[in-house]
């Protein structure tokens, strides 16, 4: 552990300056002390640079506001949700991105069978292809919420020993990670358990890099995915009608697939494929065990998918039935736009 810098950066602050950061900065508090003797006794990290990094970190109010959920939260809307992502400037902006890269998306599909629209869908919807990958210094987002914000605090707390880990595994300032204000890193948005376990140097330059390397992250995303269980070439999810009594209760068993769409027969639903899939002939639904999945609009019908192992790996990403079904339908959109290699 060398952070020299931050020992060097917080004695040359001025001495009124170092009283303000000392009363108001994490390292008095005790539940820091104790994340600090657990990281020096569990990873022999270094006390004096946790104790230093501490000193000059503050807790970071917009930070609280963001990961709040709000006061009104209203009824969800498939919609709206739908429109923020899947829109003209995005899709232009996936359709270039695929363009210029696509190679790499070949190579990536190739290795992991993830398809290179769905990749480039994630990368589009998390950050707009790393037009807004956040600025919040990870260290002082995550610290706030590890120990400011109760109901999560368990994961945060882990994400920051992550953090501490990544970066000293990489021999890196730990104040030089940037990115949204719940910890998530680059243009993929990986929370740092994530890019230690998933992030690859998939352009082969020595490192990995999230934030400057589109290479990287597209080589990253498509590993999660296939390490949660992508299955190549199956379906993703279905578009259908639904109707009968045991609706509710098919729903109420979740997003995991577990029914095939044959047995739904026998559980009082009658479902129907709309329109033709990749996956389906002749109007056939693809019969491999699925979830039923509702996207909820107010004052409108409710949109009915079948989710297959597919659509349900996307959920690991981010854990919402809405995120997968814009992820699917964002992909669909730049489909067209692939290279034939």
């Amino acid at each position: 552990m060398k952070y020299l810098f931050l020992l060097c950066l917080f004695l040359a602050l001025p001495a009124q300056s170092q009283t303000n950061h000392q009363a108001n900065s994490y390292a008095e508090r005790e539940d820091v002390k104790a994340f600090i003797d657990e990281m020096a006794t569990e990873y022999s990290y270094d006390r004096m640079t946790l104790d230093a990094l501490f000193r000059v970190t503050q807790p970071i109010p917009s930070v609280l506001k963001a990961i709040r959920p709000p006061a009104d939260p209203g009824i969800r809307s498939w919609r709206t949700y739908r429109s923020r992502f899947v829109e003209p400037v995005r899709i232009a902006a996936g359709k270039a991105f695929m363009q210029r890269y696509a190679n790499e998306l070949a190579a990536a599909e190739t290795r992991f069978g993830v398809p290179k629209e769905i990749i480039a869908a994630i990368i589009g919807i998390e950050t707009i292809y790393g037009k807004h990958t956040g600025n919040y210094t990870t260290f002082s987002a995550l610290t706030t919420l590890a120990f400011d914000y109760p109901p999560r605090a368990k994961l945060f707390r882990q994400e920051l020993i992550e953090l501490l880990l990544l970066a000293r595994e990489e021999n890196r300032p730990i104040l030089s990670y940037t990115g949204s204000y719940a910890g998530a890193l680059g243009l993929p948005q990986f929370m740092p358990s994530s890019r230690r376990k998933y992030a690859l140097d998939f352009d082969n330059d020595g490192k990995i890099d999230l934030a400057a390397s589109p290479v990287d992250a597209i080589g990253s995303a498509a590993n999660f995915l296939a390490a949660h269980g992508w299955e190549k070439d199956g379906p993703i999810a279905e578009r259908v009608t639904v109707s009968g009594d045991g609706l509710q209760a098919l729903l109420d068993e979740g997003i995991a697939p577990q029914r095939r769409p044959s047995e739904l027969a026998t559980r009082q639903v009658q479902i129907q494929k709309i329109g033709a899939g990749d996956t389906a002939t002749n109007g056939r639904l693809s019969d491999q065990p699925a979830a039923l999945i509702d996207l909820i609009t107010p004052d409108a019908p409710t949109e009915y998918r079948l989710g297959y192992q597919n659509f349900y790996v996307i959920t690991r990403y981010n854990r919402s039935s809405f995120y997968a079904a814009a992820v699917m339908d964002l992909a669909e959109a730049l489909k067209d736009s692939s290279v034939s290699q």
